[in-house]
């Protein structure tokens, strides 16, 4: 927690994660700012909420959360700010997005959100204002750890073929790193896993030692209308695809067996992902799923189920606590997707700067454009993305 009497600027979206840190850090005495950024441009025909508050992060509704977080700051004697992150959201995440798609890939925009507007664009607008915070606070459910030494000393002990526990410089390499927060269900670190130490070392979150049930009582506690809001939606819903990928024609092609057979027809690669079973438009008397996206000559390949599972993968990038990139093949858990648990790995070094990293079990379903996150005790030392898979 920050201490008492500092500057805080705390993130606000109108939920009650993010309603209760920045109550939380009222309480402890610190001097606090709320910041809203504003996403919305305007450019896709979204439809309402019915309720009022927005069914994905990017939409129409926005003006109700920013005039929601106003309200709360004006009710608690908090300044507020509306912070202007339009045009950085439109290039690195919409349209990131819809591009990746339609290269065959699968992207994870909260991934590239975090690293480049919550964590990026934002804290530029608070700064351009003239806010010169001590830190800056958000509701994720995520933790905060430095080590006691050097962090190369770390990747020596987990070297393959073993370290000399030294390092060549004198001075230690003891960045801020994430960790996983109390209420492992609700672990939002993999989604964080790009955002530099650097950038860290101004950053809290307040809500590392609370589980989610708890947050909703202490909200209920100081009547927060925040407590009575559903949880935060996806970035975009499956609903809104056709929308979101309405500027460009969308171009039908095969979709076919291993073998180059064709099964049928598929309505635009960017409607599909590695490993998806439902909404195929195929008839099989057995399940069958994406086995890979073939951009280059617009086909959907499909598998048996068994076909998915891979030994490895390659993945570019990356992201490294402390910007120090392991120089030796050592061994540590990785995580390929949010869903999915971190799995014992060797993790390779090559020399064009990417990763080749080897599963301890086969995977299944590795889609390139995910994110490759590194852990060991529960701490995240890197973070890459997935160039192509090995099976």
């Amino acid at each position: 927690m920050p201490e008492p009497g500092s500057l805080v600027a705390v993130g606000m979206s109108g939920g009650v994660d993010s309603t209760l840190t920045a109550l939380l850090l009222k309480e402890r005495g610190c001097r606090v700012v709320g910041v809203t950024m504003s996403s919305w441009m305007g450019d896709f025909s979204l439809p309402p909420s019915p309720e009022g508050v927005r069914s994905s992060c990017y939409g129409p509704d926005e003006a109700i959360d920013i005039a929601q977080c106003q309200e709360l700051c004006r009710q608690q004697g908090l300044e507020h700010h509306v912070i202007d992150v339009r045009d950085a959201y439109h290039r690195h995440v919409l349209d990131y997005f819809t591009g990746e798609y339609r290269c065959g890939r699968t992207p994870n925009p909260c991934v590239n959100c975090n690293r480049t507007i919550k964590f990026g664009a934002l804290l530029d607008g608070i700064r351009a204002k003239g806010i010169d915070f001590d830190y800056f606070c958000t509701g994720h459910y995520a933790a905060l750890v430095r080590p006691r030494d050097d962090v190369r000393l770390v990747y020596e002990q987990l070297a393959v073929s073993g370290g000399s526990g030294q390092c060549a410089v004198e001075s230690a390499v003891r960045p801020v790193m994430i960790s996983a927060a109390t209420d492992r269900r609700k672990d939002q670190t993999y989604f964080l896993c790009r955002v530099p130490s650097a950038t860290l070392e101004q950053v809290r979150f307040p809500l590392s030692a609370y589980t989610k049930q708890e947050v909703f009582q202490m909200a209920r506690e100081r009547g927060l209308a925040a407590a009575n809001r559903g949880e935060s939606q996806d970035f975009i819903p499956d609903s809104y695809l056709d929308i979101i990928f309405s500027d460009q024609p969308s171009r039908p092609g095969d979709i076919v067996d291993l073998a180059g057979k064709k099964l049928g027809v598929h309505r635009g690669i960017q409607y599909y992902t590695i490993g998806q079973r439902r909404g195929l438009g195929v008839s099989s008397n057995r399940p069958l799923y994406v086995h890979s996206i073939d951009a280059a000559s617009n086909r959907v390949v499909l598998c048996d189920d068994e076909d998915l599972l891979c030994s490895g993968l390659v993945a570019t990038d990356w992201v490294w606590a402390g910007d120090y990139a392991p120089e030796v093949a050592f061994k540590a858990q990785v995580k390929i997707r949010l869903a999915s648990p971190a799995v014992m790995s060797t993790i390779q070094p090559l020399e064009d700067g990417s990763y080749r990293i080897m599963f301890d079990e086969p995977q299944r379903a590795v889609a390139p454009g995910q994110a490759a996150v590194v852990y060991y005790n529960g701490i995240i030392f890197g973070g890459g993305i997935i160039s192509r898979e090995i099976r």
